[in-house]
């Protein structure tokens, strides 16, 4: 399974051959190089381990150091594997935007834009002001009721409440590619990728 890992520079649009309006994801999506390709023998499970990006050297660990520096590559911003690749890389091969092409459905894993602390009618959807869920007489964003009487005399597990909403890890499937700009390593997918611009994804096939 071909995977890459990239950036998210932003939404655009553009208009297809049916003259239609098409909402889309701009990836950047630069070279990642193999730092490790672990096998069954050795490590138990078959895998490929790609770095993307630069970082600072002293933001890094001697161990981490001595790791990109046996893999022959400079010190990456991200590091992740990707299992059922093509078993045929070598430690220090690249990987680039061509193992993908037009038409292709990719799936986008990603970290989604942090929301805080968020109540029922933000964070569930209920109903709110003009429809004053629960039975709420003069607090219309309030969640109303959450337990029953003396049995079970309790609130159950995964009642919907205020709580932390978003920064959560979602991967979206079948974004079909739509666009490619090989010489500036851009991939253009149709749809919305979760994260906020800048942010890393993991793209596969």
């Amino acid at each position: 399974m071909p995977g890459l890992i990239g950036k998210k520079i932003g939404m655009t649009s553009f208009y297809n051959e049916m003259g239609r309006n098409v909402a889309c994801t701009v990836l950047d999506v630069s070279p990642n190089y193999v730092t490790q390709v672990k096998t069954n023998e050795k490590d138990g499970y078959s895998a490929v381990q790609l770095a993307y990006g630069t970082a600072k050297e002293k933001n890094t660990t001697k161990a981490m150091k001595g790791h990109y520096n046996k893999a022959g590559v400079a010190v990456a911003e991200v590091l992740k594997e990707f299992q059922e690749m093509d078993e045929n890389l070598s430690v220090g091969d690249t990987v680039d935007i061509n193992q993908f092409k037009v038409g292709d459905l990719v799936e986008i894993t990603g970290v989604s834009k942090g929301k805080g602390f968020q109540g029922v009618v933000k964070r569930h959807g209920f109903g709110g002001v003009g429809q004053s869920t629960h039975g709420q007489h003069n607090r219309l964003r309030a969640p109303g009721s959450i337990g029953a009487c003396s049995t079970p005399s309790r609130v159950f597990k995964g009642m919907r409440m205020a709580g932390r909403m978003g920064n959560d890890r979602i991967t979206v499937f079948n974004l079909r590619v739509v666009k490619m700009v090989p010489e500036k390593n851009l991939l253009i997918v149709r749809g919305a990728v979760p994260g906020h611009n800048g942010s890393n994804v993991l793209i596969q096939l």
